[in-house]
């Protein structure tokens, strides 16, 4: 298996934990688009380890952002003064340690699952927005990370796919704009379900921080309802926004100038099922499914402006 630990760097996690650290067990866990995730078992003084090593494989990314080891241990260390769960770093190396110079985080297997399938969906939205309230009551300003939109508003056009080109036009024609005034707080920057984990009814911590930075607390909204509009459908991303502004109280100023941004950042699409979710068990959905909810999740967010 090509993105398999190598030996050294199995050998460097060992050596994270102890000089007698040997390694029990390597099983790949499920996401890890961009990077491969391995649970390691390691065992040490008589004791076992059960942790998340992460191997950042793809090139393009690091071509762009060659730091990123280090910005997510660097953003877990930040997010654990939040108060929200989240994994603890035992070690990172920003080259890598073998010949394939894949960067690496070490960091502790939190508990819990992800949960795509709720009983009481007004509970678990309320529990969803709980802990992104509390990461955006720290402002971060020690962090070196700040936020950009992974596309260019500039050079952005209608999608080819779509049968409602006005609605992008509007759409893009308002993200060209200059962006509103607000908050800058720490952002978790990919908050949503499938970064989320359960347990007994309740989140039981947030993973996957390398993309975390300082910017409006608007585009981590967006980027969970937009989530939440593919999955489940529009009136669930809209429920979520009450959730959270009931929590974030006059914290939270909404701007749906970020929810545009989020969506727009899917073009050129058109969008597909997100393997993370059939992984999770959510089978139903389909690539037509997707394209619908996403334009009925922009044409209600055009209709808040």
């Amino acid at each position: 298996m090509a993105d398999f630990p190598s030996s050294a760097s199995l050998q460097w996690a060992a050596a994270c934990v102890g000089t007698d650290a040997s390694v029990e067990s390597v099983q790949p866990m499920p996401g890890g688009a961009s990077s491969a995730v391995h649970r390691v078992v390691l065992r040490s003084r008589g004791s076992l380890h059960q942790l998340v090593l992460r191997q950042f494989t793809n090139r393009e990314w690091l071509e762009k952002e060659p730091d990123l080891a280090l910005h997510e241990a660097r953003s877990l260390g930040l997010a654990e003064t939040t108060g929200v769960t989240v994994p603890r770093v035992i070690g990172f190396h920003e080259e890598g340690v073998d010949d394939q110079r894949r960067p690496l985080v070490l960091m502790s297997l939190l508990p819990g699952h992800v949960d795509l399938q709720p009983v009481r969906m007004d509970v678990w939205l309320h529990r969803l927005a709980e802990p992104l309230v509390q990461i955006h009551r720290c402002t971060g300003e020690e962090h070196a990370w700040t936020y950009f939109s992974y596309n260019d508003c500039d050079s952005l056009t209608v999608p080819s796919w779509t049968e409602l080109p006005a609605l992008w036009e509007q759409a893009i024609r308002i993200v060209r704009q200059p962006p509103p005034e607000g908050r800058t707080v720490f952002l978790h920057r990919d908050y949503h379900p499938t970064n989320v984990l359960w347990q007994d009814g309740r989140v039981s911590g947030v993973v996957d921080w390398v993309n975390a930075c300082r910017g409006p607390a608007g585009v981590d909204v967006g980027h969970c309802r937009l989530n939440l509009a593919l999955l489940f459908g529009p009136e669930t991303a809209g429920a979520f926004l009450s959730a959270y502004r009931r929590l974030a109280g006059d914290d939270f100023d909404y701007q749906p100038y970020w929810e545009l941004v989020s969506i727009l950042e899917f073009l050129p699409g058109p969008p597909e099922v997100y393997s993370g979710w059939t992984a999770c068990g959510v089978t139903h959905l389909t690539p037509a499914m997707m394209r619908d909810r996403l334009e009925c999740h922009l044409a209600a967010v055009l209709a808040d402006l």
